[in-house]
């Protein structure tokens, strides 16, 4: 059977020199990014902007609780226009970090749980950062909308 080593492993175990480790690979401090809203009416199309995450983060991982928001209601999870640190502009994402999905009764969902849905991205922002937001889909909704993102940083 091979013995094969991933990324961090083999810049600290098998290349001579060592390699530098980053802090949001290895032994990096957690730090939580936590907003509520209290929707009345939000229409369907309406973004919240929720918080705002740094340049260089890893976004390990998150979950978006809600109320029963109504009939028709779906909420999604993404980010906001921004530039990144190469000076370029990034399109909004509605739902980079979670699909589209019924809101109509209450829960908590995960967020960003994939590698698809960006699971391990390290935040590429100027010194703006990312604004992380939840978009409003279906019809107009009401309640309560709680995001949480857990991550590290470099």
């Amino acid at each position: 059977m091979a013995t094969v080593y991933s990324d961090v492993e083999t810049q600290l175990t098998q290349n001579d020199p060592k390699e530098f480790v980053k802090a949001n690979e290895l032994g990096g401090e957690v730090r939580v990014a936590r907003a509520t809203y209290e929707a009345s009416s939000l229409a369907s199309g309406d973004v919240i902007n929720m918080f705002t995450l740094p340049n260089g983060a890893r976004i390990l991982q998150g979950s978006l609780a809600h109320d029963a928001m109504g009939s028709s209601t779906t909420l999604s999870v993404g980010y906001a226009a921004h530039t990144n640190s190469s000076a370029t502009a990034v399109s909004a994402s509605a739902a980079a970090y979670k699909a589209a999905a019924a809101s109509t009764s209450a829960q908590i969902v995960d967020v960003v749980a994939t590698l698809a849905l960006l699971n391990g991205e390290v935040v590429d922002a100027d010194e703006n950062g990312k604004t992380v937001t939840v978009t409003m889909g279906g019809a107009a909704g009401t309640g309560t909308v709680a995001l949480t993102m857990l991550y590290v940083t470099a």
